[in-house]
C-alpha cells in the first residue's frame, strides 16, 4: 500500500472514539496488515534474543524478573522469558492492545508444532514448562487471566511506563523490542529515569530500537529511511497518530539519552542497512537539515540491541 495512503487512513481512525478506533484498527490489521496471518515464532524469537543478552553478559534469567514496555497485541516476548525459565513479567502498555484471539491462536501453533519451539529455543528451553503449556492450551477452559496467571504475567494496560507503581529495586531486567522509536524524547528519558528507580542494582536494561521508517514495511517503493527527508512539521502531518508515531530519534541520540541518565553502555549490535548507506552516498535522497550533520553510518542503522547498566553510587 502507498505510505501516503496508508498514513491518511491512520490519521482518520485515530481521530475516533477510543474503543472503536482500536477495534476497528485491528479489524484492518486482521484481514489485511500485519496480524493477517499471525505467527508467534517472530516474536518468541525476539523474546529469545532478548534472554540471550543476559547471558551473553555471563548473567542468568532463570528465576529472575523481567520488565517489558509495550505489551503490544499479544504478551509472546513474557511467554518466550517464562519458557526459558523467568520467575515472573510484569508488561505494561499505554493502550489496551492486547487480542486473546491472538493469544489463542499463538497457543495452538505453540502446539501444533511443539518441534518447531523445540529446535528455535534449543538448550534455553524449559522443556517441562512447554508441557505444561500444551498441557494447559489442550485442557484449560482458555481465559485472559487464566493464561497470564500459568505463565507468570503481570498485564498493565492502559498503563505509564513513566510513572509505575511497581517497588524500587524489583526488577532484574528492563527489556523493550521496537516500542522506543513510537515513544516522544521527553516521554522516553521519564521512563528510564522510572526503569532506574525500579531496577535492582546489577539490574540490565535491554532494549532492541528499530530506527526505519515504519511505512517501508508495506509500501517497498520507499527506502527504510524516506522519513529523514521531512522536517519535523512535515512529518507530523503523516505520522503524528497512535498507531504510527516515529520519533525519528537516530542511534547516537539513544546512546547519549541513556548516558544522560547514568547508564553505563554494554553492548552495541547494530544492523546496517545497505541499500540505505547506497542512497546516502549518491545523495539521492535530500535529508533535513537535523540529520545533515550526522555520520553515514549512524544513519544507515536499521536496527540496534542496546544493553545498559545504572551506574549506582556507593
Amino acid at each position: 500500500m502507498n505510505w501516503k495512503l496508508k498514513a491518511k487512513i491512520q490519521n482518520i481512525i485515530s481521530y475516533f472514539p477510543s474503543e472503536f478506533s482500536y477495534n476497528f484498527y485491528y479489524w484492518i490489521q486482521r484481514h489485511f496488515g500485519s496480524l493477517k496471518d499471525f505467527n508467534p515464532i517472530n516474536r518468541l524469537s525476539a523474546g529469545m534474543n532478548m534472554y540471550k543478552q543476559v547471558l551473553n553478559l555471563g548473567e542468568s534469567g532463570e528465576n529472575k524478573i523481567f520488565y517489558e514496555v509495550g505489551t503490544g497485541r499479544a504478551p509472546i516476548a513474557p511467554l518466550a522469558y517464562w519458557l526459558m525459565g523467568a520467575k515472573k513479567t510484569i508488561t505494561i502498555d499505554l493502550n489496551p492492545y492486547v487480542k486473546t484471539e491472538l493469544i489463542t491462536d499463538s497457543l495452538k501453533y505453540i502446539r501444533n508444532n511443539k518441534e518447531e519451539v523445540i529446535k528455535l529455543f534449543g538448550s534455553l528451553l524449559n522443556k517441562d514448562r512447554l508441557d505444561d503449556l500444551i498441557d494447559f492450551t489442550n485442557n484449560m477452559h482458555f481465559t485472559l487471566q487464566k493464561f497470564l496467571d500459568f505463565c507468570s504475567i503481570e498485564y498493565i494496560a492502559p498503563g505509564d511506563a513513566s510513572n509505575t507503581n511497581i517497588a524500587d529495586n524489583s526488577i532484574d531486567y528492563f527489556t523493550s523490542c521496537a516500542v522506543f522509536e513510537h515513544i516522544e524524547r521527553d516521554t522516553l528519558k521519564k521512563i528510564i529515569i522510572e526503569g532506574n528507580r525500579i531496577i535492582k542494582k546489577n539490574g540490565l536494561f535491554i532494549n532492541y530500537i528499530d530506527y526505519r521508517d515504519h511505512f517501508s514495511s508495506s509500501d517497498r517503493t520507499i527506502s527504510a529511511i524516506n522519513f529523514l527527508q521531512y522536517s519535523d512539521d512535515q512529518w507530523k502531518k503523516y505520522a503524528d497518530n497512535k498507531y504510527m508515531y516515529m520519533n525519528r530519534l537516530r542511534h547516537d541520540d539513544y546512546i547519549n539519552l541513556f548516558r544522560s541518565e547514568g547508564h553505563n553502555i554494554l553492548a552495541e549490535n547494530t544492523e546496517i542497512d545497505q541499500n540505505s548507506k547506497e542512497i546516502l552516498k549518491s545523495k539521492r535522497l535530500k535529508l533535513d537539515e537535523q540529520f545533515k550533520e550526522k555520520l553515514l553510518e549512524t544513519l544507515s542503522i536499521r536496527g540496534a540491541m542496546i544493553v545498559s547498566r545504572k551506574l549506582f553510587n556507593e
